[in-house]
C-alpha cells in the first residue's frame, strides 16, 4: 500500500463539517478510486467546544492555523475560514511552505486570486476552488478540461441560492421582496446579515472567477455593473409573467463587437428556457461554446455536504497530481496567462429591456416615459398601465440611453427599474 498524503482543515465551520463526515463516511471509497490513502490528518480551528455531530478523535488539533499550516506531515490545505484577512494569511503561508490549497472562498480569489496562482507557480503547488462558485456543481472543472479546446462565447449563471429562492417565492407566494427574504432567513437559505446576497456581492465574485475561466480575460470588482435584487417588485414579476418571461439574478459575460461585456443584475428570461426553470435554492450555469453549442451545468449552489463533496473532490485532484509528479498540470484558470485587455462598457450594449416606473407623481408618467425614451432614441415594443406602475419592453437599445431618459425624467415620487431582457442566454 502506497504512503498515504496527509490534508489539514483550516474552519470547521458548515462547510468544514462536512468535509470531516466525508473523510469519515466515505474515506474507503476515496482510497479505492486514487489507488492510495488520502488522510484528513489535522484539524486547525478557534472553537474545538462546540459540537457538530462529528467526532475529531484521531486528528491533531490546533486552535491556530499557523501550527497546521507549518506541520511537515501534511501535504495539503483546504482554507474555509471565510473572509480575505486571515483567510489569506492560511492560503499564503501554506503556498509558500509548498503545499497545494483548496478553498471554497470566492471573495479571497476575487480580490486576491492573482496573489495566490502566482505563489502557487513560484513554489511548485496547487490551488483548487472547485467549491468557490456553484457548490457541488463541477463547471469550473468543465470550463478548465472539458471545454478547454473551444472557444466560449458567453456564460451566463445563476449563482446564488439566496436570491433565487427569494425570487421564486415572490413569484410562486405573490409576496413582496421583504417577506420572501424574511421566510429565507427564518428557513436558513439566507444569512442574518443577507447584504452580500441580495445586493449582487457574492454573484459578482463568482463572475470575477468565470470571467477569467471562460473567456480568458482578468477582471475585478468595479469593471462591471452589479445590482441585486432589493428593488424586483411583484408589479415587476407579475408583468414579466405575462410576456412569457422571468425574473432571475445573473452574472452573465459574453463576447461582443465591442469586446467582452460582464454584469450581475436582475435579468428576465424566456420562462420556456431552461434558466428560467431553475428554482428554489438551486444553482445553475449555461455555458455557450462557438463549437460545442450550449452546455447547462445545475446543482446544489450551497450547503454543508454539497459543498464539502466539491472540496475533497479538489483534494482528490491535487493529490493524484502529487502523487503523479504532475503539480500545475493544469492552470488554476485554464490559462497559462490571462488577457489584460479589461472589459466594453456595458452601458453602451445593446438588448431588449423592461423598464418600470411608478405610477405615483407629478403629471402622466407614461407619457413622460414615452417621451423620454424616445428623445433617446429608444423604441417602445409595448407599454401598460398597472394601478402601481407604468411598464415598458423596448426594442433593442443601449443600456446607458435607457438610464440617461429616466435620469432625465426622474422625481421623487418615481423609482425607475431596468432589467436586460436575455432572449438567448
Amino acid at each position: 500500500m502506497a504512503d498515504a498524503l496527509n490534508v489539514g482543515l483550516v474552519g470547521l465551520g458548515t462547510i468544514g463539517t462536512g468535509v470531516v463526515r466525508i473523510f469519515q463516511e466515505h474515506g474507503d471509497d476515496i482510497e479505492r478510486r486514487l489507488g492510495f490513502p488520502l488522510r484528513l490528518a489535522h484539524v486547525a480551528d478557534i472553537d474545538l467546544e462546540t459540537d457538530r455531530g462529528v467526532s475529531l478523535d484521531g486528528y491533531r488539533l490546533s486552535r491556530d492555523y499557523k501550527p497546521l499550516v507549518q506541520d511537515p506531515e501534511l501535504d495539503l490545505v483546504v482554507e474555509l475560514v471565510g473572509g480575505t484577512t486571515v483567510a489569506a494569511d492560511v492560503a499564503i503561508a501554506a503556498l509558500v511552505a509548498g503545499k497545494g490549497v483548496v478553498t471554497a472562498n470566492k471573495a479571497l480569489l476575487a480580490h486576491r486570486g492573482d496573489e495566490l496562482y502566482a505563489l502557487a507557480r513560484e513554489h511548485g503547488t496547487d490551488v483548487a476552488f472547485e467549491a468557490a462558485v456553484g457548490g457541488t456543481i463541477p463547471v469550473l472543472r468543465a470550463l478548465r478540461e472539458g471545454l478547454a479546446s473551444d472557444r466560449i462565447e458567453s456564460v451566463h449563471g445563476i449563482v446564488n441560492g439566496t436570491c433565487n429562492y427569494v425570487l421564486t417565492q415572490m413569484e410562486e407566494q405573490g409576496e413582496p421582496y421583504a417577506a420572501c427574504l424574511k421566510r429565507a432567513q427564518e428557513l436558513g437559505y439566507a444569512e442574518a446579515d443577507p447584504t452580500f446576497d441580495v445586493d449582487g456581492t457574492d454573484s459578482a465574485h463568482k463572475l470575477v472567477i468565470l470571467v477569467g475561466l471562460a473567456l480568458g480575460v482578468r477582471c475585478r470588482l468595479g469593471d462591471f455593473p452589479v445590482e441585486g435584487i432589493e428593488r424586483v417588485s411583484p408589479t415587476d414579476i407579475e408583468v414579466a409573467g405575462r410576456l412569457g418571461l422571468r425574473v432571475k439574478l445573473l452574472a452573465s459575460a459574453r463576447r461582443t463587437a465591442a469586446g467582452i461585456v460582464a454584469s450581475v443584475r436582475p435579468t428576465l428570461v424566456p420562462r420556456s428556457g431552461v434558466l428560467a426553470g431553475v428554482g428554489g435554492a438551486m444553482n445553475a450555469v449555461e455555458v455557450h461554446g462557438a463549437m460545442s453549442g450550449p452546455t447547462l451545468y445545475y446543482g446544489a449552489g450551497a450547503g454543508s455536504l454539497p459543498t464539502a463533496v466539491a472540496v475533497v473532490s479538489d483534494l482528490m485532484e491535487l493529490a493524484r497530481s502529487r502523487r503523479l509528479g504532475a503539480v500545475g498540470r493544469v492552470p488554476p484558470l485554464g490559462s497559462v496567462e490571462l488577457a489584460d485587455t479589461g472589459l466594453a462598457d456595458a452601458a453602451a450594449d445593446e438588448g431588449e429591456h423592461f423598464v418600470r416606473v411608478e405610477a405615483a407623481g407629478s403629471g402622466d408618467p407614461a407619457a413622460a416615459l414615452v417621451a423620454g425614451l424616445a428623445q433617446r432614441g429608444v423604441a417602445l415594443a409595448s407599454l401598460e398601465r398597472t394601478p402601481e406602475a407604468i411598464v415598458a419592453t423596448t426594442r433593442p437599445a443601449r443600456r446607458g440611453e435607457i438610464d440617461a431618459a429616466l435620469a432625465a425624467m426622474r422625481d421623487p415620487g418615481r423609482a425607475p427599474q431596468v432589467m436586460r431582457i436575455e432572449r438567448e442566454p
